[in-house]
C-alpha cells in the first residue's frame, strides 16, 4: 500500500459517504464536521484518515462501503496505516 493508493481508497470511502445521507449524517454527528468542513478538507490526508477511522469503527458500514465501491474489506485498514496519525502496536 502506498500513500497515493491509501488516499484513493479513502476518497472512494468519502465519495460513498457523500452519496448516503444516513452515513453522512452519522459521520457529521460523530466528527463534528459540517458540509463546509468536508469540502474544505476532502484532499487533506489527515481528514481522509478520519473517514477511514469512521468506517473501521462500524463493521456493517465498512462492509457495505467496500461492496459498493468494489474493494476488498481489508484495504481500508491497510490504507489507514499509510495515512497520518496511524498508531502501530
Amino acid at each position: 500500500m502506498t500513500p497515493d493508493l491509501a488516499e484513493t481508497v479513502a476518497l472512494q470511502a468519502l465519495t460513498h459517504m457523500l452519496n448516503d445521507d444516513a452515513v453522512l449524517d452519522r459521520f457529521m454527528a460523530l466528527s463534528g464536521s459540517g458540509p463546509d468542513d468536508i469540502r474544505a478538507n476532502a484532499a487533506d490526508p489527515a481528514f481522509l484518515a478520519g473517514v477511514l477511522e469512521f468506517y473501521l469503527g462500524n463493521e456493517v458500514q465498512l462492509l457495505e462501503m467496500c461492496e459498493a465501491v468494489g474493494i476488498a474489506p481489508e484495504l481500508p485498514m491497510q490504507a489507514r496505516f499509510c495515512l497520518p496519525g496511524a498508531v502501530r502496536e
